[in-house]
């Protein structure tokens, strides 16, 4: 399952980014030859930047490639580090599961009024759901590398005694 899952977010950052780069690419050669910007572009590269920025973020979490200040951690003893790796857990799956549940309220919102893009006129929800989609990522990840972390250093706390 765990392979599985980082697949699908190494693959969702491949094909987006390769879309939002062919967009981007396509949109400069028409400007310099045809002298024609194409504008629905933009609303589509920026509304795909919210998806790779969320499923970027979940790969970070997973990579332990977000940026922390550890010296109070390194240098505590297991009670402490075991106190800041929940504590820290914690913070992030509630800043996740807010992010979700907010953006699934904003996703029904958009459905129930039929908003629409305003360039290409398409349903506003099919951009905004990378919001919920990149949260439960986050969220799925911040569980996963809380335990994970915390059954290491209680590991680590037996080997020493």
């Amino acid at each position: 399952m765990g392979k599985i899952f980082n697949r699908l977010e190494e693959w969702i950052v491949v094909i987006v980014l390769s879309i939002m780069s062919t967009i981007a690419f396509v949109n400069i050669l028409s400007r310099g030859f045809a002298n024609y910007s194409f504008s629905f572009t933009e609303e589509i590269t920026v509304n795909l930047f919210v998806l790779l920025t969320f499923v970027g973020t979940a790969i970070g979490v997973r990579k332990y490639a977000h940026l922390g200040f550890t010296l109070i951690y390194d240098k505590g003893n297991l009670l402490l580090k075991n106190i800041i790796t929940i504590l820290v857990g914690i913070m992030m799956m509630l800043l996740f599961f807010i992010l979700l549940y907010f953006g699934m309220k904003m996703v029904q919102y958009q459905m129930d009024m039929g908003q629409k893009t305003p360039s290409l006129g398409w349903p506003q929800w099919w951009f905004s759901m990378s919001m919920p989609i990149g949260a439960l990522f986050c969220l799925i990840r911040s569980i996963q590398v809380t335990i994970v972390e915390f059954r290491q250093q209680n590991e680590k706390g037996e080997q020493l005694l």
